[in-house]
């Protein structure tokens, strides 16, 4: 019995994935994604929070983090072209892993023109501006002189450091209203103004949704979350004329 290939698709979004060691199922679900879907298309963007942590790239060689390098590569081997976008767990992510991953990184806003259309790209943090003490540490992690003297500590030091923001994060979300943890309206509109874009996607919020603003569409991509009940995550893609679609985890459209 003969089986039909699946239709190419232009370009596909994901975000949010928050890969780790401790949670082997979205992992799977990930590396089946990039097996199944990923490589039927002609584009793939990592919009940021992939790891639930990225230390530096001198971590490279952790075998969870070769396994999801080795896979991404396999994947650019075959010609499907890799864009990696920083999120606010993954920031840390450097060229040394750009190319051993085969990808190429982003800076925020991109902006692509994909299926005709003018589409821009974000992780979407720095439009929550109402949360003001995460909006002053991301500027301050975000600083090179920061980072750099970060990176110069022990390896065991930053992941320590981690450890304690990471759970600091956590308590600090019990606190806050769903408004101040969202994306703000006017950070939006300014993107959009900005940008000149059509369409924009972006993740951050695990609030999958389509938003209409006017004329303009916001795509909102969800996270992975598949060891827990009910699973959870999915992705976005664009064909070649234009048309995009919601997926959920499995496969099916959303």
């Amino acid at each position: 019995m003969s089986t039909s290939t699946p239709a190419r698709v232009h370009a596909l979004f994901i975000s949010d994935l928050h890969l780790q060691e401790s949670h082997p199922h979205t992992a799977d679900a990930f590396f089946r994604f990039l097996g199944e879907h990923a490589a039927h298309a002609d584009q793939l963007y990592l919009l940021g929070d992939i790891f639930e942590y990225w230390a530096g790239d001198d971590d490279l060689d952790a075998p969870f983090h070769a396994r999801v390098i080795n896979a991404l590569r396999a994947l650019s081997d075959t010609g499907v072209a890799l864009f990696w976008m920083a999120g606010n767990r993954d920031f840390l992510v450097g060229q040394g892993f750009a190319e051993a991953a085969g990808l190429a990184l982003l800076s925020e806003p991109h902006v692509a023109t994909i299926g005709g259309q003018r589409i821009a790209l974000v992780h979407g943090d720095a439009e929550c501006t109402l949360d003001i003490n995460y909006m002053e540490f991301r500027a301050m992690v975000r600083d090179k002189a920061w980072q750099d003297q970060f990176l110069a500590m022990p390896l065991a030091q930053r992941k320590a450091i981690i450890a304690g923001l990471r759970e600091g994060s956590r308590e600090a979300h019990t606190t806050k209203s769903d408004e101040i943890m969202d994306v703000t309206p006017g950070a939006i509109e300014v993107l959009f103004e900005a940008t000149g874009a059509d369409v924009l996607i972006h993740g951050h919020t695990h609030r999958p949704a389509l938003h209409l603003h006017g004329e303009r569409r916001r795509y909102v991509l969800p996270d992975w979350e598949l060891d827990a009940q009910p699973p959870r995550g999915g992705w976005i893609a664009i064909d070649e004329l234009g048309a995009v679609t919601r997926h959920a985890w499995d496969g099916s459209l959303s």
